[in-house]
């Protein structure tokens, strides 16, 4: 498959629905977690990832979050990002539902974003419930694990972990859309994790069709109508200048 008929799908089933993991964001010089080079090789994630760990030992887990938050806050978003937002804006796009927590969608103009894995954009304090804001994070951050502004326990990031449930409402609103989308655009996710990698096949029960763009095999290959290999920059910058072109518009 080509990315004309990607492009042309997304002129047929507009607005599509768009779901994206960490391969949307590798252009922005982000790992992912699961490629042979991702985070989870280095860093065991039921060691640093996981709700279990962060009550036994937070200062350990804020030890990998505390780069992690400060890497994130300094990237930008990337071509995929911004052709997505571009696309939004063309009525080619509608909602984008994302499993990544690093609020690139946002800052490239995406308007409707669900983030079914939270996000680093604050971090609750489990002992009194004060919530803080990405910026006072980043500050104390800077001073080694952070502490509640309030009551000097260590908040934990409103990014959901390992053991946690995601947030239902987003779920709820996620699958809804999926069940209703002539089209579902997959971007930069293995669709190896549930519930989100469960998102295609309600799509495709209800009749619609999904096109994927990824590096490397996911899980919903073989059921895909559309199936890119490569990078989402790369395709997603092609397929803009696509309908920048006007060759695939009514």
């Amino acid at each position: 498959m080509s990315v004309d008929d990607l492009a042309e799908a997304l002129r047929e089933a507009a607005p599509a629905l768009v779901l994206t993991g960490a391969g949307v964001s590798t252009d922005s010089g982000i790992p992912d977690f699961r490629s042979p080079t991702g985070i989870w090789v280095r860093f065991d994630p039921l060691e640093y990832g996981s709700i279990d760990a962060f009550r036994r030992d937070p200062e350990r887990v804020w030890e990998f979050y505390g780069a992690r938050y400060r890497m994130l806050s300094r990237a930008e978003p990337n071509a995929a990002h911004q052709a997505i937002a571009e696309l939004e804006r063309r009525g080619l796009v509608g909602t984008v539902i994302t499993q990544n927590i690093d609020l690139l969608h946002e800052r490239a103009g995406s308007r409707d974003v669900i983030e079914v894995h939270g996000s680093i954009r604050t971090a609750t304090c489990p002992a009194c419930g004060r919530v803080h804001a990405l910026d006072e994070v980043l500050a104390l951050v800077e001073a080694g694990v952070p502490r509640c502004l309030d009551c000097g326990a260590v908040p934990k990031p409103d990014v959901v972990f390992f053991g946690e449930l995601l947030p239902p409402g987003a779920m709820e609103r996620a699958f809804v859309l999926a069940a209703a989308a002539r089209l579902l655009l997959v971007v930069g996710s293995t669709l190896e994790v549930y519930p989100v990698a469960g998102l295609p096949l309600e799509t495709v029960r209800a009749g619609g069709r999904v096109a994927i763009v990824n590096r490397g095999p996911t899980a919903f290959d073989g059921r895909g109508a559309i199936r890119i290999e490569g990078s989402a920059a790369e395709v997603l910058s092609e397929v803009v200048e696509r309908f920048a072109q006007g060759n695939t518009m009514h």
